[in-house]
Formats: C-alpha cells, sequence, structure tokens
C-alpha cells in the first residue's frame, strides 16, 4: 500500500512538473511574438505612410524620401500612398523607387488625370485581429462634365464597401473634400464631391486622404537648415468622416506615418527633419480626439 502511494505521488510530481514547463515555454513563445510585433506571423499593428506628390527641387526630394526610407523601416511599414495626378509617372515615385531601392515595399498612388482609364482601385491589407481597406478613388471625375464616369465610379465605391468585412476603411484621392475659401465653411464639402463625401458617410468610410485643402495658406520655414532655403506645405490633408468636418494639420512641411491596430488609428505628422509635430487619433464608433 505503502508502495502504491510513493508510486503515485512520484507519477503525479511528473506531471506537475511538465505542466508548469509547458505553460512557461508557451508564455516566453507568447513574449516574443509580442515582442516581435507579431502573432501567427501577423502584425498586431500595421504602419503605412502617406506623402504628397508632385514636383520638388532636388534638395527637398532627397530629404523627404530619406525620412519616408528612415520611418518606413523602423516601424516595417507595408506601404506607401503617394497622392498626386500623375500617378506612377509622379517624380516623387519615380525618384524613391529608383535612387532608394532599399525602400523595398509598395508604392500605390492616386491620379486625377482624366482620359486615362479606370484610376479607382481597392487593396486590403490585414493585421491581428482586423483588416484595412484602403480605397483610392479618381477626384477629378467629379470635377469634369457628367459624362457618366463619376455615377460609375461611385456605383463601384458604393459596391466595394457594402461588400468589405473590414474593421476599417480609409478613401484616399488627389482633390480635397474642403472648400478653401474665406467665405466658406470648411465644414462642409465642395459643391462637386457632395454626393462623394455622402457615400463615405452613408457607407463607413472612417477617413479620407487627399492633398490639403488651401496650399498656400502655411507658414514657410526652413527645410534643415536655414541656408537651404524655405519650403510651403505639402503634407497630406486628414478628414475624418465620422465627425463630418476635415482635421487641420500644422502647418510644416512632412507626411504623415499610420498605426492602424483593432481599436484606433493614429496618424503622426513627420517634418522634413524627422521631428513628430502632431498626432491624430480616430477611434471607431465616433470617438475620436486629438
Amino acid at each position: 500500500m505503502m508502495k502504491k502511494s510513493w508510486v503515485c505521488t512520484i507519477i503525479t510530481q511528473f506531471f506537475l512538473c511538465l505542466s508548469l514547463f509547458l505553460v512557461i515555454n508557451l508564455s516566453q513563445n507568447q513574449k516574443q511574438m509580442i515582442r516581435n510585433g507579431k502573432v501567427n506571423d501577423i502584425s498586431m499593428d500595421l504602419y503605412f505612410i502617406s506623402v504628397i506628390g508632385g514636383v520638388r527641387n532636388l534638395e527637398e526630394q532627397t530629404l523627404l524620401i530619406k525620412q519616408v526610407e528612415k520611418v518606413a523601416k523602423k516601424f516595417n511599414a507595408r506601404f506607401v500612398i503617394n497622392i498626386g495626378e500623375l500617378g506612377e509617372e509622379d517624380p516623387l515615385v519615380q525618384n524613391a523607387t529608383l535612387r532608394f531601392p532599399s525602400v523595398k515595399i509598395p508604392w500605390y498612388s492616386t491620379r486625377a488625370l482624366r482620359g486615362r482609364g479606370v484610376n479607382h482601385y481597392l487593396k486590403q491589407f490585414k493585421f491581428a485581429h482586423g483588416s484595412l481597406d484602403i480605397i483610392v478613388v479618381d477626384t477629378g471625375l467629379y470635377e469634369a462634365s457628367s459624362n457618366g464616369a463619376g455615377d460609375r465610379q461611385s456605383q463601384w465605391l458604393i459596391d466595394t464597401l457594402e461588400n468589405s468585412e473590414s474593421k476599417w476603411c480609409i478613401a484616399v484621392g488627389f482633390h480635397p473634400l474642403v472648400a478653401c475659401e474665406e467665405d466658406t465653411s470648411q465644414t462642409e464639402p465642395k459643391r462637386e464631391f457632395q454626393s462623394l463625401h455622402g457615400v463615405f458617410l452613408k457607407y463607413g468610410v472612417d477617413a479620407y486622404i487627399s492633398g490639403p485643402a488651401c496650399a498656400n495658406d502655411v507658414e514657410e520655414r526652413p527645410i534643415a537648415k536655414p541656408k537651404t532655403g524655405t519650403a510651403r506645405y505639402k503634407g497630406p490633408l486628414l478628414t475624418k468622416m465620422n465627425r463630418n468636418s476635415p482635421y487641420s494639420m500644422e502647418k510644416v512641411n512632412g507626411f504623415l506615418l499610420h498605426k492602424v491596430s483593432p481599436l484606433e488609428i493614429v496618424s503622426y505628422l513627420v517634418t522634413l527633419e524627422g521631428d513628430v509635430v502632431q498626432k491624430i487619433f480616430l477611434h471607431q464608433r465616433g470617438k475620436d480626439i486629438m
């Protein structure tokens, strides 16, 4: 009887030790996955960058691309959105991909030139506990005379949004939705974009990224050093759809780094010098703060 009790005790202790080992090992593996920012090879948070394209002087363009490269590597950004009229022919995109091939992430672009075919598309990106839809629209179609192209794009947009199961949806276009006249409220969309704005609100678009509404209404400041001259603001404008109003960015030259997580999107305004001068928080269900 004593022998059986002794054997049972040894077996029980063995299984207790084995269970403790497995718990510790699993906990360490989980911490390692969290430390690396991944769960089952899917990033817990998703980072991407938005930037304004177009023509810049060589020094300014080089500073911009170097900062984008640095930030993309540091935060493991998945892609860059270039907001411009020329699409893949944009000088910024061409120089970034040719002169800085180490930035091995996709560059996606808007296009707002008429007569170049269909320029709207959907890109979907997965992260832990969710996914992000990036919907690029050709806002130039709404400025054109009524030839039906804008209506066809709007119908494609409605169908895309109705079929989406993503947690977040961000639309991107070249033109800002809001007006830039002193006698016009910047909480109201331009007349030509009212239908597009209505689709965004009705079908759950969380935010809209575009070129700035008032590109010339900014302060001038040095690029990096006083001798390098001055540059006007060319950063993206973020419009929060759940507040039905645009969010005014600081009047500096830079780009946006976006961090997407299940509960919020945080956008950081990064200058050409690499400083973060503003943060914008976007929460679901209409709860967003500075």
